[in-house]
């Protein structure tokens, strides 16, 4: 039973890939997943981990480390914003970190494949700031301080701006 279901993952991830291939999608494979590097604005790139398996296929992505205060806070909107995505959800981890997850059918139309990375992209990239500023507002004002104290540029914190009392 168990070379039966190694053989049906190998086939899934052999259809997998030459979907990804079909459809343009830069990828990589590693042990029984194909990587999907997704690249954003705010988060500069989210890895997407797709794994089939011969009743369904998972898809992965690491969103944010596991924030450093107001877990209540993060945890309460990322089950607000769940409510509004299409085939994944935020989770976390053992060591809350946040994650995009999604159980799906084991295999899927283009379209619908291409809407499901469309997806997590948008949700990676664009909650990631929103994270940040529920989870990680204190650190976020002591850089600005800190590169404001040392004339260091503040070009990637400019969109915290309304974080630091600074107009």
């Amino acid at each position: 039973m168990a070379d039966e279901t190694t053989g049906a993952t190998a086939g899934g991830l052999a259809a997998l890939t030459a979907q990804l291939e079909r459809m343009g999608v830069e990828h990589k494979t590693a042990e029984s997943s194909a990587i999907v590097v997704l690249p954003g604005t705010r988060k500069l790139k989210t890895v997407c981990l797709l794994t089939p398996a011969p009743d369904s296929l998972r898809i992965e992505a690491f969103v944010c480390r596991n924030p450093e205060e107001n877990h209540a806070g993060v945890h309460e909107w990322l089950l607000q914003r769940n409510r509004r995505l299409f085939g994944i959800a935020y989770t976390v981890d053992a060591q809350g970190d946040i994650y995009l997850v999604g159980q799906l059918p084991p295999s899927l139309a283009d379209d619908d494949l291409d809407r499901l990375l469309g997806q997590v992209l948008e949700a990676a990239d664009g909650d990631f700031n929103k994270i940040l500023e529920r989870g990680f507002s204190t650190s976020i004002k002591r850089e600005w301080e800190w590169r404001v104290d040392r004339g260091e540029s503040l070009a990637n914190l400019e969109q915290f701006r309304h974080l630091t009392g600074e107009s």
